[in-house]
């Protein structure tokens, strides 16, 4: 079964299949020992942009619940690329846009566009060139939905007199 379910999970062209999710941070036990419950690391895969769209910016996804996607996706004044499987839609956001910015649960913050692997595709191209969902209003429409008060770091200003 183990042999089948690696078979399945290679890709073309890359021999050793999907590269795994990095590791979560792990707990630690007060005896400084890793703790035994520490989440495992899923599979998974890098949403890639149509050839025609070129990501200037770096990029990075926003992930929502499915059953959220259509309302907040129907808010949105601009949308960028979005993918989607049954269980999540992924939004495409300039790398950087969690600096300073906790995103609020249920939404999942993916650096490098990598996702867990449960075979995204492409629901929806963008009208313009560019890939990106602009990041502020989809963190508005995500607190407005969670019913969570957004908030900024701000960085420490410093003066000279």
């Amino acid at each position: 079964m183990a042999s089948l379910l690696a078979q399945r999970d290679r890709r073309p062209g890359h021999p050793t299949g999907p590269r795994p999710l990095p590791s979560p941070p792990r707990a630690w036990s007060p005896d400084g020992a890793p703790d035994a419950l520490a989440p495992i690391p899923l599979g998974g895969t890098e949403l890639r942009l149509p050839p025609d769209l070129t990501a200037t910016l770096g990029g990075d996804a926003v992930g929502l619940p499915a059953r959220h996607g259509l309302r907040i996706l129907s808010r949105l004044p601009a949308k960028g690329c979005v993918y989607a499987d049954d269980e999540w839609w992924w939004c495409i956001v300039p790398a950087g846009s969690d600096t300073e910015l906790a995103w609020p649960l249920p939404a999942c913050y993916a650096p490098g566009a990598y996702v867990p692997d449960r075979r995204p595709r492409l629901i929806h191209r963008p009208d313009g060139g560019s890939p990106y969902t602009p990041p502020i209003p989809l963190y508005l429409l995500i607190c407005q939905l969670t019913g969570i008060a957004p908030a900024w770091s701000v960085p420490p200003v410093g003066s000279s007199l």
